[in-house]
């Protein structure tokens, strides 16, 4: 795929920007949300396949965590050759290509989704739906390229809460399937993406671009994963995007085991905090942008840990609409989290870059090469994040039924991250430097 190639790309000049760059960007974003918003969908799928599987499948609840959680392993994973197949083949060419093979996992399940179907097969098929969790990796890397640092919290978040937004969209359709032909229907939820995945690919190759700057760096992806800030910003991500997916694919689960909830019950509650976490997250973005996005995240945390709090005790006194309330908090705040958090990425290395003693759009590019790297591996640490948390509901549920001990578990993390985000990006050392130091808090 030859595709379209702009040659020359300088986000930061400002002239540059406003005569040429600005609606070229903003038409990549739109189609670039498209395509992940789909591979959003596909990678949770089973998160509502789950839903559907009655008595007559054979499988327990511990089991169905554990198909979830392969989705959510093999999403991780991929997200780390995606990041690095935008410098590779092309932002537009990749977008094209990895959007027509979601239809792999979606026809997959198509064929095997009914009883006596094999336990293994189940598997294998959702291990499948993993490569739309890689989408998201190389949207990211992509779109963060296109935008100058000034923009990069909005169009980042945009980007990202228009992919979170296939979380709850995926689990709308499979509510209107279930409460209209039944749960016995799963392929008609499965029949209604086919045709969607093909627009998304068909948007991508007639409306997208390839950067020619944005060229194959193998030592980008070495300094990157050299650099202690790559890896403390992937715990803090764990925190954020990490309980975001975790949460959105065991949420229906969880209303089903611990509260009793029928499918078409799960279903119509499920949907809501998703919607919720992906619609805000371009506003954590926006106000990581105005007040920086470390004290944007730091306040995050605090609350994440209120909303916990609540969720324990809701779970104590099993008060559905206690947990509901608790949970839904949960969800947007792990929403708001996700913008401030990415925002932060390319801000460090652009600080770095300039403590470095580059300027201006040298500065930049460096930012933008290391950031675009850091990213990959970023995100694939984040939503191992997720896997974590669907193995930490298995074995709660295994051991006494509830999903106590995972939220407290849960609680415990929050305060690292809340902790680690003060201690790296926000303390104030008395020390004179022997040379400029980092500004974090404005990152």
């Amino acid at each position: 795929m030859a595709g379209r190639w702009i040659e020359h790309w300088e986000p930061e000049d400002e002239t540059f920007w406003k005569e040429k760059g600005e609606p070229i960007a903003r038409r990549n974003l739109w189609f670039s949300v498209l395509s992940e918003h789909i591979g959003f969908s596909i990678w949770t799928l089973w998160s509502v396949m789950v839903l559907f599987m009655g008595p007559e499948y054979g499988v327990d609840p511990a089991g169905k965590f554990f198909l979830i959680s392969t989705a959510t392993l093999v999403g991780a994973l991929a997200r780390i050759p995606y990041t690095f197949a935008v410098a590779r083949f092309g932002g537009r060419n990749w977008t094209v290509f990895s959007a027509f093979t979601l239809l792999v996992p979606t026809v997959a399940a198509f064929v095997v989704m009914e009883p006596g179907t094999s336990y293994t097969t189940f598997m294998a098929v959702a291990a499948l739906t993993g490569i739309g969790g890689g989408n998201f990796a190389s949207s990211m890397t992509n779109i963060n390229a296109f935008f100058p640092l000034r923009k990069k919290g909005w169009a980042l978040g945009l980007n990202a809460g228009g992919g979170n937004v296939g979380v709850p969209v995926v689990q709308l359709i499979g509510l209107l399937v279930i409460g209209t032909a039944g749960a016995t229907h799963p392929r008609i939820v499965l029949g209604a993406y086919i045709p969607l995945i093909v627009v998304a690919g068909l948007c991508a190759a007639r409306y997208m671009d390839n950067l020619t700057p944005v060229q194959n760096d193998t030592g980008a992806a070495k300094d990157a994963a050299r650099d202690p800030h790559t890896w403390i910003m992937s715990v803090l991500y764990i925190g954020t995007f990490g309980s975001f997916i975790g949460y959105s694919f065991a949420f229906g689960l969880v209303l089903q085991t611990q509260f009793g909830r029928t499918p078409l019950q799960a279903a119509s509650l499920t949907f809501v905090g998703p919607l919720l976490g992906s619609l805000i997250r371009p506003v954590g973005g926006r106000l990581a942008d105005r007040y920086g996005g470390a004290r944007i995240t730091l306040a995050n945390y605090a609350a994440m840990a209120v909303a916990t709090g609540i969720v324990v005790y809701a779970s104590g006194i099993e008060s559905l609409t206690v947990f509901l309330i608790g949970f839904t908090a949960l969800f947007v705040l792990t929403g708001l989290g996700n913008g401030s958090t990415f925002k932060m990425i390319p801000g460090i290395f652009h600080a770095k870059a300039i403590a470095q003693g580059l300027r201006g759009e040298e500065a930049a590019a460096q930012g933008r090469r290391l950031s675009g790297a850091a990213m990959g591996l970023i995100g694939a640490v984040g939503a191992l994040g997720g896997l974590a948390i669907n193995l930490a509901f298995r074995q709660s549920f295994q051991t006494s039924g509830v999903g106590t001990a995972a939220f407290w578990s849960f609680l415990a993390f929050y305060g690292v991250c809340f902790a680690l985000t003060w201690a790296v990006y926000l303390r104030r050392t008395t020390a004179v430097p022997a040379k400029p130091q980092l500004s974090y808090a404005e990152v």
